[in-house]
């Protein structure tokens, strides 16, 4: 009599990467990660993704880290465990296309420090932005898992997604991820795609991605291993739940009650859980504190679990977050527009930002970020469905749309972005492939750590309002001292009082003021000395000022042209800078024909919204 076939999922972790980039904006040092490493490493997970993502410009641009060596430092631990990454295709690790070389060199160090899964995906599910990089994977010895990135719309259906999964097959891909970001695959769903993907290609190793935003997630992973799939996401109980992951644990007792194997060590999930309460309060966001544990919206708006929490944020650093539910009504509408591109990096950015200057503008694409416009104009990729034709006929202003693979139209970057360096700043290789991802997050990190450590500027994320921060801010506005107020503005003695607070200070305190001795003690009305004449107003300058918080540039983009001149004059609606927001570089226009009188901001500077930018006249 035969055996029954042992049953067997595999867990994979996230809570080293997109768990605290769905939950933290990303906020992980790496010395949080060696705490617990060991742990991690002992658990008894398929894999563990700890890279990849939005972690390694955050590291740069807010934490001051190197991302290699975090890597390599992750690495020199993991003894049992495979690391996994994620690879946004030909956009590598940005929010653009990079030329192939840049993209193939970067893939080979990233094998060399340590990486052995690469989850490679396209935001739009365009094959032509997965090949260069599936290769480059398979060509350094990675292992290539292929990704399906999942939403539903009028022309996302099992057929198509086959379709892609075959393509990606004929790449020569080990294994197949169902990504399902925004957490909207309900479990039928699920079972009606993975038994579709089976039934074509049977052989193929399929994992699923969830996040809880909407709840299902547990649900739709029991469908998904039941129909076929091998291994799903989880994350530690502490960094699980809301726009995360479902937890390990609970995941584990689902599982191994319904017969499965899992190979997980109860006890170091407890230990690793242990570790990230106590880290809680200093990485997670006051931000993103009053976050909903279900939004059952995001079946409306799509958006996904990293772009969640990092909305808030951005929309808390614009002084707008309680704008955030006219941004998630926003959103469909613009997806639609679109072509219903799935909400993913970058087209979650691309779609999310625009969301956001369609509502804080008050008019629909009055602003349209560059990469908007590159998107409409194919740079990007094929978007599912054709974008709305006036839209697109606006935005792109007579620019025609190209057809052929994005990367196609870029010459090698690497050799140019070697010259543009100082070799003064430059560590290693690594280096310049940070910069030629991210030039001006870069450029800004290696002269912060060119400084000797007691003249560099502190960190970024130190300034943020965490949990712990925000307790102990209200705590010191509990305990501070209250200032007594001033007397009634109806007696003498309130004028008099005036006077003596602004000599000798405070009225508070102990301090007990006569109110007839000063009055006896003030002069009379004519001996009063005489009030010295005010000044004639200066006239008030016109200037340009800031739409929203952001870096200040003058170019588009770094290594390019001015936008404008000092002295030049600019038609109205004509881009004069740049903001760098949310990731993205969003054009400041002038209202009117002026011309430009000077800039009051270097570029680099960190500007507020409504902060004057340029004087013009």
């Amino acid at each position: 009599m035969a055996k029954p076939e042992k049953k067997v999922v595999r867990f994979v972790d996230t809570s080293l990467r997109d768990a605290h980039q769905s939950l933290w904006a990303t906020r992980m040092r790496t010395k949080d990660i060696l705490g617990i490493l060991e742990a991690v490493d002992d658990a008894g997970f398929y894999a563990i993704e700890c890279w990849g993502g939005a972690t390694f410009d955050v590291c740069m641009r807010f934490l001051r880290e190197d991302p290699w060596e975090r890597l390599r430092q992750i690495k020199a631990v993991c003894k049992k465990t495979p690391l996994q990454m994620l690879l946004r295709g030909q956009n590598c690790l940005g929010y653009k296309h990079y030329p192939d070389d840049v993209l193939e060199r970067c893939v080979a160090k990233m094998c060399e420090n340590g990486m052995d899964i690469f989850r490679c995906f396209d935001a739009l599910n365009d094959v032509r932005n997965l090949e260069a990089a599936i290769k480059a994977v398979k060509k350094y010895g990675g292992h290539a898992q292929g990704t399906i990135c999942y939403t539903f719309s009028p022309v996302h259906t099992v057929e198509n997604y086959v379709k892609f999964a075959k393509a990606q097959v004929d790449l020569g891909i080990d294994s197949l991820a169902i990504k399902d970001m925004a957490g909207i695959l309900d479990p039928a769903s699920a079972r009606a795609l993975i038994a579709g993907l089976k039934k074509a290609l049977p052989d193929l190793p399929i994992e699923v991605h969830s996040h809880m935003t909407s709840g299902m997630a547990p649900a739709m992973y029991m469908a998904a291993v039941e129909a076929g799939a091998g291994a799903i996401d989880c994350a530690v109980a502490t960094l699980s739940g809301f726009s995360s992951q479902p937890a390990h644990g609970t995941m584990r007792a689902i599982f191994e009650g319904l017969g499965y194997e899992t190979g997980l060590k109860p006890e170091r999930l407890t230990e690793i859980d242990d570790y990230f309460k106590k880290l809680k309060p200093e990485r997670a966001l006051q931000a993103n504190a009053g976050a909903e544990a279900v939004d059952v919206q995001v079946l409306l708006h799509h958006i996904p679990g990293g772009m969640i929490s990092n909305t808030r944020s951005q929309l808390a650093q614009q002084d707008a977050l309680e704008r955030l539910p006219e941004v998630l009504e926003e959103l469909p509408r613009v997806r639609k527009d679109m072509g219903y591109p799935p909400l993913v990096t970058p087209t979650s950015q691309i779609m999310g930002v625009q969301a956001v200057l369609n509502v804080l503008n008050g008019e629909r694409y009055a602003t349209v970020t560059n990469e908007t416009k590159q998107y409409v104009a194919g740079y990007y990729g094929r978007s599912p469905a054709p974008v709305d034709p006036k839209l697109a006929k606006k935005i792109l202003n007579g620019e025609k749309k190209i057809t052929c693979r994005p990367a196609d139209l870029l010459k090698p970057g690497l050799a140019q972005a070697a010259k543009e360096l100082d070799p003064k700043l430059i560590k290693s290789e690594e280096d310049i492939l940070s910069y030629c991802m991210f030039p001006a997050v870069a450029l800004d990190y290696f002269k912060w750590r060119a400084k000797p450590e007691g003249e560099r500027d502190p960190i970024p994320a130190d300034g943020e309002l965490t949990v712990a921060k925000a307790a102990e801010k209200a705590k010191q506005a509990a305990e501070a001292p209250k200032a007594a107020p001033l007397p009634p503005e109806d007696a003498k003695f309130a004028v008099i009082g005036k006077q003596f607070v602004a000599l000798f200070g405070s009225l508070g305190g102990n301090m007990k003021v006569d109110a007839s001795a000063l009055a006896a003690a003030a002069p009379a009305a004519d001996e009063a000395a005489p009030a010295p004449a005010a000044e004639a107003p200066a006239a008030p300058k016109k200037t340009l000022n800031a739409t929203l918080t952001g870096t200040f540039y003058r170019a588009d983009a770094p290594g390019k042209a001015n936008l404008a001149e000092e002295g030049a004059a600019v038609k109205a609606g004509q881009p004069v800078c740049v903001l760098e927001a949310m990731k993205l570089f969003n054009p400041v226009k002038a209202a009117e024909d002026c011309t430009i009188v000077r800039f009051l901001v270097k570029p680099g500077d960190t500007v507020q919204k409504g902060s004057p930018l340029a004087e013009i006249s």
